[in-house]
């Protein structure tokens, strides 16, 4: 009933949408839906065999930075309180600056290489797997930690036995988050300065006022950031089959 919900909805709004865009009749500021689809079809090989894969590399690239640092932080805060109080603000103040302003510094320092573009990922998926991690990781009960104590447990289990597993649903709700959230930090930094991806396209497109062409590959950024979510949430029950959900 819940996915009937969601399509209903969906289906909605594109009708509203496709009928608006007719009604106001400026495919270079809205088109419609259809107009969309088809200017993406005409362009699906350019799209997908030349700047997806582009898009795609930096996003992971990007990803993996951040989960094996910010996950290597977290336990570092939530096992070292002077690095906790050191790092905390640290990583707030982070994320106070718009991304924006520091995309161009970021192309400044590294060129039009993919790496001006990961350092957009990696800032703006980074603060979600590290604070989520830590959360999840000093979510530990004491009283079920001294139990492990009293039964000859040493720290190295007591982290591995009881830490890790009740930090696990946070760190994949931080991955949710960072996942969505790469989509939109490698668009941002192909659309300020690239030679090719997606973000790059559509800007490129928005100069020659085609705005079907500049809607297709948003259309690709949404799926793409559709189907990342998918496979954490499919990596997620697998992982976490223990979890009982209502």
């Amino acid at each position: 009933m819940k996915n009937t919900a969601s399509l209903v909805i969906i289906a909605g709004f594109l009708s509203i949408w496709e009928l608006g865009a007719r009604l106001y009749g400026k495919a270079f500021i809205l088109p419609s839906p259809i107009q969309i689809f088809i200017r993406f079809w005409e362009l699906r090989e350019v799209l997908l065999l030349k700047h997806l894969p582009v898009t795609l590399m930096t996003i992971i690239i990007g990803l993996a930075i951040s989960i094996i640092s910010g996950t290597a932080i977290a336990v570092l805060m939530s096992s070292r309180p002077g690095i906790r109080k050191a790092l905390y603000p640290i990583l707030i103040a982070s994320q106070m600056v718009p991304i924006i302003a520091l995309a161009p510094i970021f192309v400044l320092w590294f060129g039009y290489t993919i790496w001006s573009k990961v350092a957009v990922t990696v800032l703006i998926t980074f603060f979600p797997i590290t604070v989520n991690t830590f959360d999840g990781l000093s979510s530990g009960k004491k009283d079920i930690q001294e139990l492990f104590l009293t039964m000859g447990a040493s720290k190295k289990d007591i982290f591995y036995k009881y830490s890790v597993p009740t930090a696990l649903p946070h760190f994949f709700s931080g991955m949710k988050v960072a996942v969505t959230l790469s989509v939109i930090g490698a668009a941002i930094g192909e659309w300020l300065g690239a030679q090719a991806g997606l973000g790059y396209f559509s800007r490129r497109m928005m100069t020659q006022f085609d705005g079907a062409a500049v809607f297709a590959p948003i259309f690709v950024l949404s799926a793409v950031g559709i189907g990342l979510f998918i496979c954490v949430t499919i990596i997620e029950n697998r992982t976490l089959k223990w979890r009982i959900k209502n």
